[in-house]
């Protein structure tokens, strides 16, 4: 039985011949006690798709329905849950709760109310912290509370707007995990809002694609059976077809060849004498170990003696490999990489690169980090050109402006290099900060989760972008990652850290999977998804709090 219903529906913005439209000609239809999971790039509309279930906007034309009736505004049997919190700060976890069941329950007896309260703070897992306020709970347990509150005021149907991308990917699937167990608990028909292949796969009856253009795409029934365990997924054969199926999809629908080649690179020489137009370095340059981390430490200061983040980190790394470094949240992996920028001073043991110890930043060493860090004053050339001004002294004004020119156009912004940064999108201004490392030909490339901050499409998108640089330079690479598939994707081997403190490397990955690479490709050869379970397997052995292994067990690694 249809409880939601769209006919013909359209929405945009703005009047006349500045009226934008965001959606297009949708009839959609959702079934009591459905999980539907819609699932676009950013900008596709999706918010607007909710809010106009949520009764928050109106349609410009066509018409919305709950059990037959006009949705005209918000109403207590259609519950949200949006990306940001929206806790009050000076209420306690069980207070926030609290006004939700004030507001559809004002007939309820003190002991009632609070015995209520209590029932869904337990649900989600919280009746430890009731009495904190929201400066005093992390991410994931704030969203938590969201979920909670939405669910206390009993809604026939739950709203989720993307409630999860703004936690890391650990709370993220634990969370997830919950949502599930709810639903099913209580069998409310919900529409989730995300971008992520993997968690629409685990929660959804029904996906549905949003198309760049505001239409309605391709719709995936998902018919594995429930409960889906996430590490069983990856040798479920139906998991990989689907998986493969609405990724492809995806790709073919919203990730364009954006990259021309009209420009040709200028053979001018960077102050650290690597060529910028010759893809193999030079002769005198060293093959084997290349970058070597030997005995390296990272020890902080504190009030209760010394802290030891990073221990005995060891790792050879040769000319033009591309190494990712991957672990939980807070186990040095960024300090590592930090370490080897010259950005953060050796507690002990040493970085080498080509032969030379590192001390302090140089731009032989170019960093991407989560976030670009753009002057916003400046136009996207402007902004390349800063790091390229000083690396090719040598070079004519015109050859410079050539190499800036040249690595814009191959992230694809040809036709945005002279906009400000203040007028790029979030994957605009990474796609300028991946152009300016390229652009000072270093010799070593650190990405710090470059693609942290966008949305898994996106993320995809910049991905081929950044290979397809890579492919061109060889330069050395080492990119700090939380996500599995990018892991995979972009490196040689896979380098995995155990949790901290005293962090060290557990276990290393080689990934012998042919390259150029492409998702679709991966996702379709036959090796794969046993690379993806290996790295599963160490990323929930140490989620549960295993310590290291001897070294002598782990690194066979050189």
């Amino acid at each position: 039985m249809s409880i939601l219903k769209f006919e013909n529906l359209s929405k945009s913005f703005g009047t006349g011949t500045h009226a934008t439209q965001v959606l297009k000609d949708i009839d959609l239809e959702v079934s009591e006690g459905e999980f539907l999971v819609i699932l676009g790039f950013s900008g596709t509309g999706k918010t607007t798709l909710i809010n106009l279930m949520a009764g928050l906007e109106q349609p410009t034309k066509g018409k919305v329905t709950f059990k037959g009736r006009p949705v005209i505004g918000p109403g207590p049997e259609r519950g949200v849950i949006f990306q940001s919190y929206s806790l009050m700060p000076w209420l306690t976890v069980s207070g926030n709760i609290g006004l939700a069941v004030d507001t559809v329950f004002p007939g309820l007896s003190r002991a009632q109310k609070a015995e209520k309260v209590a029932y869904y703070v337990n649900m989600v897992g919280l009746s430890h912290a009731a009495s904190r306020r929201p400066a005093e709970l992390s991410g994931g347990m704030r969203q938590r509370v969201n979920v909670a509150r939405a669910l206390a005021m009993n809604p026939e149907m739950l709203l989720l707007d993307e409630p999860l991308s703004a936690l890391d990917a650990l709370t993220r699937a634990n969370l997830a995990d919950e949502i599930e167990q709810i639903w099913e608990q209580d069998k409310k028909t919900c529409v989730l809002i995300t971008n992520d292949v993997d968690e629409a796969i685990i929660l959804a009856d029904r996906i549905i694609a949003l198309n760049p253009d505001g239409t309605l795409g391709q719709e995936f029934p998902v018919s594995i059976p429930r409960p889906r365990d996430r590490t069983a997924m990856n040798s479920d054969e139906g998991f990989k077809r689907l998986r493969a199926e609405v990724t492809k999809y995806l790709m073919d629908v919203g990730i364009e060849a954006k990259v021309e080649g009209t420009r040709l690179l200028p053979d001018v020489t960077p102050i650290h004498n690597i060529p910028a137009a010759v893809k193999s370095a030079q002769k005198t340059m060293l093959d084997d170990r290349f970058l070597n981390f030997s005995q390296l430490h990272k020890i902080y200061p504190t009030p209760k003696g010394p802290l030891t983040v990073v221990e005995d980190f060891d790792l050879k790394i040769d000319r033009g490999e591309f190494i990712s470094l991957i672990g939980h949240s807070g186990c040095g992996k960024s300090t590592v990489l930090t370490m080897a920028a010259g950005l953060n001073p050796i507690s002990k043991g040493a970085i080498k690169l080509d032969g030379r110890h590192v001390e302090g930043a140089d731009p032989e060493r170019a960093v991407v980090f989560q976030s670009p860090n753009l002057f916003p004053w400046l136009t996207a050339k402007q902004n390349v050109a800063i790091g390229a001004d000083k690396v090719y002294p040598r070079a004519s004004q015109a050859e410079r402006q050539e190499v800036v020119e040249y690595y814009l156009e191959r992230v694809g912004l040809a036709d945005a290099m002279d906009k400000p940064a203040t007028e790029l999108s979030n994957g605009m201004q990474q796609r300028v900060g991946i152009a300016r490392a390229f652009a000072l030909s270093p010799k070593l490339l650190l990405l710090d989760e470059p693609f942290g901050m966008l949305d898994s499409l996106t993320r995809w998108e910049l991905q081929e972008v950044l290979m397809e640089v890579w492919s061109r330079t060889k330069v050395t690479a080492i990119c700090v990652t939380h996500d599995v598939d990018e892991a995979i994707l972009l490196a040689d081997r896979v380098v995995m850290m155990t949790n901290g403190p005293q962090a060290t490397i557990g276990k290393i990955t080689k990934v012998d999977l042919p390259r150029p690479r492409t998702r679709k490709a991966l996702l379709e050869h036959p090796d794969y998804y046993a690379y993806r379970q290996e790295v599963l397997d160490f990323l929930e052995e140490y989620e549960h709090g295993a310590k290291p292994k001897p070294k002598s067990q782990t690194l066979a690694a050189e």
